[in-house]
């Protein structure tokens, strides 16, 4: 993902703070990592029902769509959830790009050329990187996808 700009989805927020993990998103891109507004209401939402800590992404950027991301998300298919809008629109005025797991949602963002990874992707990276071992084995010689 060569972007300067990594958005994450509630999905993936939320699958890393259920195994109390959030660096192996953190330290993975030496870019900005945020999410939008919107995003983080949906997450906020989710810890208490499924009792996860307000400290695991306290210091994710929060980022507030622009007059023309808003017109832009405005004018997204009516499929996609507030969160899915805020961050496609973010992503393709930013030239950023997004990790979520919602089939629906990476489509309509590869419509726009935004690029696009989800949870599998980053654990795949952590391995190649060595920051993730795989039952107890160094996994960083395997063959994955880029």
């Amino acid at each position: 993902m060569a972007s300067r700009l990594i958005l994450l989805d509630n999905t993936v927020l939320t699958n890393f703070a259920l195994v109390n993990r959030p660096d192996l998103v953190r330290e993975l891109w030496s870019v900005d990592i945020a999410t939008t507004v919107e995003v983080m209401a949906e997450y906020q939402a989710g810890i208490v029902g499924l009792g996860l800590s307000a400290h695991n992404w306290k210091n994710l950027a929060r980022l507030t769509m622009q007059p023309a991301e808003q017109s832009f998300a405005d004018q997204m298919r009516p499929q996609l959830g507030s969160g899915e809008r805020s961050y496609i629109a973010v992503a393709v005025h930013r030239q950023g790009a997004f990790v979520s797991d919602d089939a629906y949602a990476r489509r309509e963002a590869r419509r726009h050329g935004v690029a696009v990874t989800g949870t599998v992707g980053v654990l795949a990276l952590n391995v190649r990187r060595s920051k993730l071992i795989v039952g107890g084995h160094d996994c960083s010689r395997l063959s994955l996808p880029h």
